[in-house]
């Protein structure tokens, strides 16, 4: 069940591989995605100390949060990967020239998850060529639809 998308991340890279990540979340943090406050459309994803870290992700806290807590709605959240995942990623990242995207926050098995994606960012030639694209595409399923009835 997805929570949040980045569709931006689409159209400004091309993603080649998707990784699932846990989330380092307080309670509060947790409450509030359930309640749908979550949004990652401004966030990205870096590597640090051979950990990776979300920044930029807003998670707006519940008018019913705790008193005796002080919600910080764009803090640095780390992200839970196996060892292995983590050095292909550093590997990609610092020798090929790619970058890490979020693109999707979802629940798996009572978790929160999230889908970052290995992407290489697109030139505006590319933008332009995928939105004729896809302007082609449904040009097309209404000619198709016009000509069925």
């Amino acid at each position: 069940m997805s929570i949040a998308e980045n569709k931006k991340a689409f159209h400004d890279y091309f993603i080649e591989d998707k990784f699932e990540a846990g989330i380092a979340l307080e309670g509060w943090e947790v409450k509030a995605i359930r309640a749908g406050r979550a949004q990652i459309k401004e966030a990205y994803v870096v590597l640090r100390n051979e950990e990776i870290y979300m920044i930029g992700a807003h998670i707006s806290p519940l008018p019913t949060a705790s008193t005796h807590i002080n919600p910080d709605p764009v803090r640095t959240r780390k992200l839970l990967l196996h060892a292995e995942e983590i050095s292909k990623l550093i590997g990609k990242v610092e020798r090929a020239g790619y970058a890490l995207v979020p693109l999707d926050l979802h629940f798996s098995k009572g978790r929160v998850k999230l889908t970052i994606g290995l992407a290489r960012g697109k030139k505006q030639y590319d933008k332009r060529e995928a939105e004729k694209d896809r302007d082609w595409v449904r040009e097309k399923s209404r000619i198709m639809k016009a000509t069925r009835s």
